[in-house]
């Protein structure tokens, strides 16, 4: 790692004092629901804590009310927050902007759609960095392990995965050379090797150059390896159990039943940068059956992400072709005919960028339910209550807007509004990054009824390699937009031949 020893120090909280303390915080919705209850957080300069619960019980609300920028309509009704010896809650416009811009930083759970779109990489940083100096950029960058020899600070985040947009949001939030780091789910989406990576700079961070550090997770072996203190919001709950959808009256799909047969051959696709084509995926090849479970893993930036959008119609391919049913797709979705679209479904890794800000999640789910004409008008309200139960998500929630979710509320949305179109094939882009344990074996367990009753078939791409090892029949791994190795899950995770298998199964146990 590059680090520069007279970073961050000119804003740090004074020697034996607290950067941040809450105490007792409540905060309700318009309507008095309870978003968070009588939480308390006390961050030290050079302290890592860890801010744990399942989806829902507040983790985002408490980081935000740090950050003075609680959702709108909502408020604090008791409790008390000082950071840096202020209360960003009550603090004038101009002294909160100071006080984010120069000693407090916070990177969210959807980073990417955070960043302006329009801008680069390089551009992203220098806007907000101390030293907005090409070195100090360059090195920022290397800080956060981002390539900077391929042409990337100069790449708009459009033309980044997941996440290396993760670690952009990142090295924006540390230019600033903060006294206190937020982060919401920071490892969401990044592999293994890259998570540990990012948790040693978290750790440098702290220890080095006296930053407190928040960091809400779900990655139980991350908190164990990174965290001073853990702040668990967890309530009375029940364990998360989802309805398998339509069981009553609905037969079950069989082999007779035309089932989908999912094909890609000489897949080939590119960004584009300053009109010249950046090579993303060369010459992938898959195949999948009907019922079956395709696994997809890989570095961040291997092309994953693009993949999954080629073959749903999102990214235009520049050559080779995909097939469903033996016959052949065009290469753009709205060129596709409505079944073919409705048949293939793809579960977004930033389901806040996709779900309308303006339209209520009944809204969001009903509107495939008509479009598809998966139900009658007069019976889509039951049937998004059926949806929203299937995903675990109470009845309320269907009045709700996208910001008044938490992101794992956001991601069981993206996935009942993926289901209601009751399609062949599901493409889920690190579907459980943003679920608490519990929902997340419960929302595979409610995938794996589907592929059993109704001959589902699904792709998953994930850095979470247990479920993957768990979940799925058949394995291709990437490596810089080629799939370097194919195969039965099982075998290549017992006996990989290439590399980057190799170092993707270490330690990881089959079966559980």
């Amino acid at each position: 790692m590059n680090h520069m020893p007279d970073w961050y120090s000119d804003s740090q909280a004074a020697e034996g004092e607290m950067a941040v303390r809450v105490e007792g915080l409540t905060v309700t919705a318009p309507n008095g629901r309870l978003l968070l209850e009588g939480a308390d957080l006390e961050l030290a300069p050079g302290r890592v804590t860890a801010v744990v619960g399942p989806s829902g019980c507040g983790k985002t609300t408490l980081l935000r009310a740090v950050t003075g920028a609680l959702p709108p309509g909502t408020e604090r009704t008791t409790g008390t927050i000082t950071v840096l010896g202020q209360d960003p809650l009550t603090l004038p416009a101009p002294n909160l902007r100071a006080l984010r811009r120069h000693r407090l930083a916070y990177v969210g759970q959807d980073p990417g759609s955070g960043l302006n779109p329009r801008m680069s990489v390089r551009r992203l940083l220098a806007e907000v960095a101390v030293d907005p100096s090409r070195d100090a950029i360059q090195a920022q960058l290397a800080e956060v392990r981002l390539p900077i020899d391929d042409g990337l600070p100069d790449r708009r985040i459009g033309g980044l995965s997941g996440g290396q947009q993760r670690r952009v949001a990142l090295a924006r939030a540390l230019a600033r050379r903060p006294a206190v780091l937020l982060l919401d789910e920071p490892t969401a989406g990044l592999d293994p090797a890259l998570r540990d990576e990012i948790a040693d700079l978290l750790r440098h961070l702290a220890e080095h150059h006296r930053i407190a550090i928040a960091l809400s997770c779900h990655d139980t072996d991350l908190v164990a390896r990174l965290a001073d203190e853990v702040v668990d919001l967890t309530g009375p709950r029940p364990k998360a159990t989802l309805a398998s959808p339509r069981t009553a009256g609905e037969p079950a799909r069989t082999a007779s039943d035309s089932p989908p047969t999912l094909t890609a051959s000489g897949l080939h696709a590119a960004h584009t940068h300053r009109g010249r084509r950046l090579p993303v995926l060369h010459g992938i090849d898959l195949t999948l059956a009907t019922g079956s479970s395709l696994g997809i893993v890989g570095a961040s930036g291997s092309g994953k992400t693009t993949l999954l959008r080629t073959l749903v119609g999102l990214h235009r391919p520049t050559d080779g072709s995909i097939g469903l049913d033996g016959a052949r797709l065009a290469p753009a979705a709205h060129r596709r005919s409505r079944n073919q679209r409705r048949r293939l479904q793809l579960v977004p890794q930033d389901p806040l960028g996709t779900l309308n800000p303006s339209r209520t999640v009944g809204t969001a789910l009903r509107r495939p339910l008509l479009l598809h004409h998966r139900t009658a008008r007069a019976e889509a309200p039951a049937r998004v209550l059926e949806l929203l139960e299937q995903v675990g998500l109470p009845a309320a929630s269907a009045d709700r807007y996208p910001h008044e979710l938490s992101g794992g509320q956001r991601q069981r949305v993206a996935i009942a509004r993926a289901l209601a179109a009751d399609p062949d094939v599901l493409f889920c882009d690190e579907l459980t990054s943003a679920l608490d344990a519990d929902t997340a074996v419960a929302v595979m367990d409610l995938l794996t009824d589907l592929r059993d009753r109704r001959g589902l078939s699904l792709v998953l791409v994930s850095h979470d390699l247990r479920l993957v090892a768990d979940r799925t029949d058949s394995l291709i791994v990437m490596s810089e937009g080629h799939v370097v190795e194919s195969g039965p899950t099982a075998q290549l995770f017992s006996s990989p031949t290439h590399p980057v298998t190799a170092a993707l199964a270490t330690g990881i146990p089959l079966g559980g």
